[in-house]
């Protein structure tokens, strides 16, 4: 099976082409250019240095949430317009579990996305089995402290929220240090995610893609808050 996966749920882009569980190619871009401009050239180098076209794509793999809404739409929008022609199958992956899949060992991974105002997008994963242990959810970050308190194992922050939790758990008991380098997203997390949705018949037809944000976004936020005090002013 070829599995094409992408990664614009943040503010790096990754591109990789997995065959039959081997890892042919993956690409990790954090240059400072929109993903508007870097994802369909990345793309097309994967391709083509794979020997491969989008006619010999099996099942392609794309975070659908949570993460920058702009980047989360750009990457949805690529691989339905790759997917449509030949109704290939999709599976819409849940970055943080992607995330998680990009790691291995003994242990807790606690996935976190920069979400502002000091919350995080946060899911948490056994590192051995990558059973979940915390649903995705948005949260501030100091209301992990029960689930920090309370792990069993040694426990790690991945992801470009991670800064968030570690200037606040650092301290804290089983808390272990992940390079800088090591706790961005990679595009290869999604199409290990990617193949375990499809093993489970999970995938769906490209236009059953859609983004899942978790939370609305500022403009609803503000919007809902006008209505809000609109309502308030009209009731006294």
């Amino acid at each position: 099976m070829n599995i094409l996966a992408v990664d614009t749920a943040g503010k790096t882009a990754g591109v990789a082409l997995m065959q039959d569980g081997r890892l042919l190619y993956e690409v990790y871009f954090d240059g400072g250019l929109t993903h508007s401009e870097t994802l369909l050239p990345l793309i097309d180098t994967c391709l083509k240095l794979c020997g491969l076209t989008c006619a010999d794509i099996d099942l392609f793999g794309v975070n659908a949430g949570p993460g920058s809404f702009t980047g989360l739409r750009i990457g949805l929008a690529a691989v339905k317009g790759l997917a449509f022609p030949r109704n290939t199958p999709c599976a819409p992956v849940s970055t943080l579990e992607a995330l998680a899949a990009g790691h291995v060992g003994q242990g807790t991974v606690l996935c976190a996305l920069d979400a502002r105002r000091g919350q995080v997008y946060s899911a948490a994963f056994d590192l051995a089995t990558h059973a979940r242990l915390l649903e995705d959810d948005a949260r501030a970050a100091g209301s992990l402290a029960d689930f920090v308190k309370n792990c069993k194992k040694p426990l790690f922050f991945v992801g470009d929220g991670a800064y968030l939790c570690y200037n606040i758990y650092s301290e804290a008991e089983g808390v272990l240090p992940v390079p800088p380098a090591l706790r961005g997203g990679r595009a290869a997390g999604v199409a290990l995610a990617a193949q375990r949705m499809a093993g489970a018949g999970l995938a769906v037809p490209p236009e059953a893609l859609l983004p899942d944000y978790h939370r609305l976004s500022q403009a609803e936020r503000e919007r809902a808050a006008r209505l809000a005090a609109g309502q308030n002013e009209k009731s006294e």
